[in-house]
């Protein structure tokens, strides 16, 4: 079905939520986090969240509801529009505050821009997986076909414009649990 692809990309991005989710527990217990984890995770968030997997669903899914008969200006492909543009300001704030902890070692931004990025991701996928996703299956179970073959060129369109695969963010996902989880020892 057409959302598929984009159900995968949700169980590797939860991945790296909740490796951000302990990340935000080991700083909160005064633990230093390198830059080995925390520069693959603003990567993720820009190349793979939001430059390959928005893209695949801003670039074929919302349009193909549209079509379907869901209005754009309203309900939910502008609640997930909007959403998306948070995520982009939430991790442009993110990043930001990840360098000003890598050279000043303060984490208190860090640490309530991780977590703002957390809820709000999570709370979003949640919408997704069990409102948006389930309307489009119903309403695009005539061009699913179509639709999974735009989802597949985006991601390898965004992902090749990055430098980057598929398997290297599930590589880097796994990375980062690990690594996460080394840190609480």
């Amino acid at each position: 079905m057409s959302t598929a692809s984009l159900r995968r990309d949700h169980e590797l991005i939860e991945k790296v939520i909740k490796a951000m989710e302990s990340t935000i527990q080991l700083l909160n217990d005064g633990k230093q986090i390198p830059e080995s984890i925390l520069l693959p995770v603003i990567d993720f968030s820009k190349n793979f969240t939001d430059a390959c997997h928005h893209s695949k669903e801003e670039g074929s899914l919302f349009p193909a509801l549209e079509q379907a008969g869901m209005p754009r200006n309203m309900g939910p492909i502008a609640i997930m529009l909007m959403d998306h543009e948070r995520s982009r300001e939430l991790g442009k704030e993110m990043e930001s505050s990840a360098k000003n902890y890598l050279s000043s070692g303060d984490s208190t931004k860090l640490i309530s821009d991780l977590q703002q990025y957390v809820e709000h991701v999570t709370e979003h996928l949640w919408k997704e997986n069990n409102r948006l996703f389930m309307m489009a299956e119903a309403r695009l179970q005539y061009v699913s076909k179509k639709v999974d073959q735009e989802l597949n060129e985006i991601e390898e369109t965004k992902l090749k414009e990055t430098g980057k695969t598929r398997e290297h963010y599930e590589q880097l996902a796994e990375n980062l649990s690990r690594d996460v989880s080394q840190q609480g020892i």
